[in-house]
């Protein structure tokens, strides 16, 4: 994904694998410190539009049992947004006294649970300074996050051409900052456990240069993606399809699509039919043989076919029989895969939790040699 040279990134960069890792350790270690009394410190996840910053949070909250409330505090107009709007009560005993009546997205059950503070830094800078507090002490004048309860926010990079609100020091300092940035064979592995349209990841994969991070992201392909997904024949329909990417993406990926059909990419071969296959050599191995082994070998087809054979076996929830496993180890061993390729999905498939694709790996004669030789 191409970066703007002005843009102001805080943290380290990283793919979505490794802000899960951050992610978990920084509230577990904010869950020992709450124990002690101690001061928590919010996550703050930098990066361009439509790259998965708020999905990943949600999908980790959902994925580990937290409680989740969200807010984009663009949308707050004035401080009672954040506050609550004041009241004025009065009892025999105390005279009349003005209170906030607290803002219904505040969570009121105790956690564990993560607040979201989405697009923080699109906020105006009066709600910036009023978050302030909130980041500082989890509580505000006229409300208090309950106890467990953990504040990831999100914001796009400053110096470019964001509508952005400037954070200083004193705000930056009360957080923990890390960059999100696109990887595109972590996508290809989200995408193929999401159900995205196969031509899609294909097209992604073989295509990495294209997400831009302009009109572009990955975000506009998932839309563009679910749009063609019920148009069986791409070329066929060439002139919608054609209309429907105007309208996502940007003019060079367009370009890039219509050759992608139009040269019939599109029709790579499907994880599916590999391992399900009957006949390896005729279905499988002479069928790929053909599209790679052209004038000049396509090594890229062939690592894209690879790329979405091992994510799908790795998000598969199936259990693979074994003429489906001698038929990935048939490929795996196939004379024109080169031995870098061949060793990188063979490593990949053993660090995933498919146990009988572990095993079977290791015993096959090739493959063995090849995984000891590296380990």
């Amino acid at each position: 994904m191409s970066q703007n040279n002005n843009y102001i990134y805080y943290g380290a960069k990283c793919n979505t694998a490794e802000l899960e890792t951050f992610i978990r350790h920084t509230l577990m270690t904010n869950e020992q410190i709450e124990v002690k009394n101690g001061r928590k410190t919010p996550i703050c996840i930098w990066g361009e539009h439509g790259i998965g910053k708020t999905q990943t949070v949600e999908l980790y909250a959902e994925k580990n049992g937290y409680k989740f409330a969200y807010i984009a505090p663009a949308q707050f107009e004035e401080m009672g947004d954040l506050l609550g709007m004041p009241k004025i009560s009065a009892s025999d005993t105390m005279p009349e006294r003005t209170h906030f009546v607290t803002p219904d997205w505040v969570p009121r059950e105790e956690g564990p649970g993560i607040l979201l503070i989405d697009d923080v830094n699109r906020a105006d800078d009066r709600i910036l300074r009023g978050i302030m507090q909130l980041l500082q002490n989890y509580e505000l004048i006229s409300w208090k996050l309950p106890a467990k309860w953990h504040i990831i926010l999100t914001a796009n990079p400053d110096g470019g051409d964001y509508s952005v609100t400037p954070m200083d020091f004193a705000m930056l300092t009360r957080m923990m900052h890390i960059t999100l940035t696109f990887d595109v064979k972590r996508w290809a592995l989200w995408a193929e456990g999401q159900g995205i349209d196969q031509r899609g990841i294909s097209f992604v994969l073989t295509y990495p240069e294209v997400v831009t991070g302009e009109r572009t992201t990955p975000r506009t392909l998932v839309q563009f993606f679910e749009n063609i997904c019920n148009i069986k024949d791409l070329k066929k329909d060439l002139g919608l399809v054609k209309m429907l990417a105007d309208a996502s993406l940007d003019t060079t990926t367009v370009t890039s699509f219509m050759s992608f059909i139009n040269h019939d990419l599109a029709k790579l071969i499907a994880p599916e039919e590999i391992t399900d296959t009957k006949d390896f050599v005729k279905e499988v191995y002479e069928r790929v043989k053909g599209v790679v082994e052209q004038q000049t070998k396509r090594v890229d087809i062939l690592s894209v076919i690879c790329t979405r054979l091992v994510n799908y076996l790795n998000v598969s929830k199936q259990k693979f029989s074994k003429h489906q496993i001698d038929n990935v180890k048939a490929f795996l061993n196939m004379d024109f895969l080169p031995n870098d390729m061949r060793l990188i999905a063979a490593q990949d498939l053993v660090a995933s939790e498919n146990k009988s694709i572990k095993d079977a790996l290791f015993t096959d004669p090739k493959l063995g040699k090849l995984l000891l030789g590296k380990m």
